[in-house]
């Protein structure tokens, strides 16, 4: 049975797509079969990001209404064969998506990959809440920002009450925190919160930071998960947030702000 990973938060614009992007390509480099989802209806984005906006044909409607199968729609990756991605409707009501299709939909795929990341629409509607319904693992995306982490406070309330496994009284879903935009030099001027202040509000396990770059917009635009863009802190970033995923122990990079050539050669 595939494990199931939800991105998400509960406000938008904070990098839930290019992290779920980023984690899915990550799980896939590291030789297992995955599958990304886009629960956004109507605003289509993952497939953008993924750089395979051309080559989609049906969406997980189709799949959802029997208009097409899941063989027909996947979408596999041409730069890592064990990474499939599965698009989001342009043209459907967020509606559309129903508990019972989702269900068949990721019945269906956990039979074939390991891993199946949701990336969530934000906010609290029913594709939000239908990503995060049968998840085993969330990874709650914020920025240090007080409106963000609130938010992600709310949808924290939600996993607990509103999924599968809480209405099965199973074991609760696995929650992380992944810290995204961040700027220890900003930190240190008292425009962002601390990463500390973020877990004091939240109480996660930290997975990860993605510190604030602009390689992230030049990946996005070029259709190309940032976590192969191996050159730059983002990419790293999310590499180290993979590994953490899978149980090695990897040091937390790009909390502390960067010394130059002078701090480096003075410091005690």
């Amino acid at each position: 049975m595939a494990r199931i990973i939800v991105v998400t938060s509960g406000k938008g614009g904070v990098g839930k797509t290019t992290t779920s992007a980023a984690i899915a390509m990550g799980l896939a480099k590291r030789g297992h079969k995955t599958a990304v989802i886009d629960f956004d209806v109507g605003l289509r984005n993952l497939d953008l990001i993924m750089g395979c906006e051309r080559r989609v044909v049906y969406d997980f409607i189709n799949v959802i209404n029997g208009e097409a199968s899941l063989k027909q729609t996947l979408i596999k990756d041409k730069r890592c064969n064990q990474l499939f991605i599965l698009p989001a409707s342009q043209t459907r009501d967020k509606d559309a998506l129903t508990k019972e299709g989702v269900g068949k939909v990721l019945e269906e795929l956990s039979k074939e990959f390991k891993y199946v990341v949701c990336d969530s629409p934000a906010g609290i509607e029913q594709g939000a809440n239908l990503a995060m319904y049968y998840a085993d693992d969330a990874f709650v995306v914020t920025n240090p920002e007080v409106s963000s982490v609130r938010d992600s406070d709310r949808m924290l309330g939600i996993l607990a009450s509103k999924s599968r496994r809480a209405e099965n009284g199973d074991e609760p879903i696995n929650e992380y925190l992944l810290l995204s935009r961040y700027s220890p030099a900003r930190v240190k001027a008292g425009e962002m919160l601390s990463v500390d202040d973020v877990q004091d509000i939240l109480s996660l396990e930290l997975l990860g930071v993605i510190p604030e770059s602009k390689s992230v917009l030049n990946a996005s635009n070029a259709g190309l998960p940032v976590i192969l863009d191996e050159q730059s802190d983002a990419g790293k970033a999310y590499v180290d947030i993979v590994a953490r995923y899978l149980g090695e122990d990897k040091p937390h990079r790009f909390i502390d702000e960067k010394k130059g050539i002078l701090g480096k050669l003075f410091r005690s």
